[in-house]
């Protein structure tokens, strides 16, 4: 009895981590995979015995990539490292509640969508705070003016993916937190070079790219279901 009670007690790294069935996110996962989920077992091991819940940890993810968009709206080359190394910790954070509440069958549909609304959240908070930090450290007002209408179209990005899973009737497996992870850590590289008027540029094209395909592809779903 004693031996059963230690092993439910002791972290499963194997059954803490997530199996993306999306042929794309196989192949892009290495950077969530081999980066940032060994650091974020660190974490899960020190808590993993403690009071503090998994929803606890999407909370403290939360609160780094604020302050990351923080540091990013100072506008000074220091400031950047800082805004790029406080949304890494987010995202390695991000990725620890998913694999403690994994590993302690906490999973709940309420933390899952916690979890995707502060993501969401604080993705568009680092976008306007990379925009406003590139327009005082490059002195161009136009950066700020691209950077915001690339944080606008990435919410339409994020309400035509939701739209089309939603007309889809697919369940939501919370795949897109590899993609995050990569982005996020190309942020924070960038940053780091000093850099931050390339993710703006990055960012608007991206946005425009992927919003101009789902517009595409939800177009082409209605005709294929009109001829069938």
């Amino acid at each position: 009895m004693e031996a059963k009670i230690k092993d439910y007690n002791k972290f499963d790294y194997r059954k803490s981590l997530k199996k993306p069935t999306n042929a794309f996110v196989n192949k892009i996962k290495f950077i969530d995979l081999y980066l940032n989920r060994p650091v974020a077992s660190l974490l899960v091991r020190a808590v993993f015995k403690t009071r503090i819940t998994p929803n606890g940890l999407t909370y403290m993810s939360f609160f780094l990539g604020v302050l990351g968009a923080f540091f990013f709206s100072r506008g000074e080359y220091v400031y950047f490292i800082l805004g790029g190394v406080f949304a890494q910790l987010s995202s390695i954070v991000d990725g620890a509640d998913g694999m403690l509440a994994r590993a302690k069958d906490m999973c709940s549909r309420y933390g899952a969508h916690l979890d995707l609304l502060f993501d969401r959240i604080t993705d568009f908070l680092l976008l306007v705070g990379i925009a406003v930090g590139a327009r005082v450290y490059f002195n161009d007002p136009n950066i700020l003016f691209l950077g915001v209408l690339g944080a606008g179209l990435y919410l339409l990005q994020v309400n035509l993916y939701y739209l089309t899973q939603a007309y889809l009737q697919v369940k939501e497996k919370g795949e897109t937190g590899e993609v995050r992870a990569l982005g996020l850590l190309l942020m924070m590289i960038l940053a780091i070079a000093g850099r931050p008027d390339i993710l703006v540029y990055l960012g608007l094209a991206e946005t425009v790219i992927v919003n101009v395909v789902r517009l595409f592809y939800f177009i082409h779903l209605g005709k294929k279901r009109t001829l069938e």
